[in-house]
């Protein structure tokens, strides 16, 4: 065998490893916050659309947009790096919540 391997990576610090694990859980309690603004707001959004009857089909969109994103980035995520497209998807997740806060708030 000719060649030299690639020297191992140095083991993480317990800080680094706590930083780490911070920020994954920071990305699950959006995750969790989506879940819970969504559920709250459904009543809402089925009583705008105009009854009932409709709760069904945005139930099976909101699911269709979720499970069509997560390949898309985790694709986007291999070609430029899971650092920024998990920063990208907290930032759009933010802006995206504060505009439908917004209507609410500027209307008052």
């Amino acid at each position: 065998m000719s060649g030299s391997a690639a020297p191992a990576p140095a083991p993480l610090t317990h800080r680094q490893i706590l930083v780490v694990f911070s920020g994954l859980m920071a990305g699950m309690l959006l995750a969790a916050l989506d879940q819970t603004i969504v559920s709250t707001a459904l009543p809402t959004i089925v009583g705008e659309l105009g009854g009932l009857d409709h709760l069904s089909w945005v139930v099976t969109a909101y699911l269709l947009t979720t499970t069509a994103s997560t390949p898309l980035y985790g694709k986007l995520s291999d070609i430029y790096g899971r650092r920024l497209m998990f920063q990208s998807a907290i930032v759009i997740f933010v802006i995206g919540s504060v505009l439908c806060g917004c209507p609410r708030a500027c209307s008052s």
